[in-house]
């Protein structure tokens, strides 16, 4: 890795957001001098300081250091199973922004209570139905129907039913909420 390239990308990665030297130092605990110094080279990059840089910037740690191109961009998943539900990731981005296909087996009716964490959760029923109980609202969703919600909010997504069910989710972990935009021919929508 040749750290003056490294450099250079970190510089345009905050420059990119509009972000300071004391900014950037703030969210990723590092020093505003030592931040000066990478991005002028006068500083060796590590993987201790490259790791929260590329979470702040929101993008791979490869990207960050100037890997070569793997030639292949295609995500090549490892699904999770737990029980009854199958979770495949569909992203690789490190923070922010996280895709999910989830698989719940026919009859997947978790015996735990409602859960609440930090995130905002869009999903989408790629086949079957599902069951959201979100605070006092107890929904069912069906193929082609999209629920997103504050992950504050006490929920719970099982499937009671006896086929399996399908969905596409996005979680983002701060919060940030998701953006579906269709643009129409001719109706002069902005993106």
């Amino acid at each position: 890795m040749d750290p003056s390239n490294v450099g250079e990308r970190l510089r345009a990665l905050r420059k990119q957001r509009g972000a300071t030297l004391a900014e950037l130092s703030e969210e990723t605990g590092i020093s505003v001098s030592t931040l000066s110094r990478l991005e002028s080279g006068g500083r060796r990059p590590t993987l201790e300081l490259l790791l929260p840089l590329a979470k702040a910037h929101q993008v791979p740690l490869d990207e960050l250091v100037g890997a070569p191109e793997t030639g292949d961009p295609r995500v090549h998943a490892r699904p999770i199973r737990r029980g009854a539900v199958t979770f495949v990731p569909l992203s690789r981005r490190p923070g922010g922004m996280q895709a999910f296909k989830h698989i719940l087996g026919a009859r997947y009716e978790p015996t735990i209570d409602l859960q609440r964490h930090e995130g905002y959760e869009w999903f989408y029923v790629l086949s079957g139905r599902v069951r959201l109980r979100l605070g006092e609202h107890d929904l069912t969703l069906v193929e082609g129907e999209v629920a997103e919600f504050d992950t504050r909010t006490p929920h719970a997504i099982s499937n009671p039913f006896d086929q399996p069910a399908e969905l596409l989710s996005l979680f983002g972990p701060q919060g940030e909420r998701m953006h579906v935009r269709a643009r129409t021919k001719g109706a002069g929508s902005r993106p």
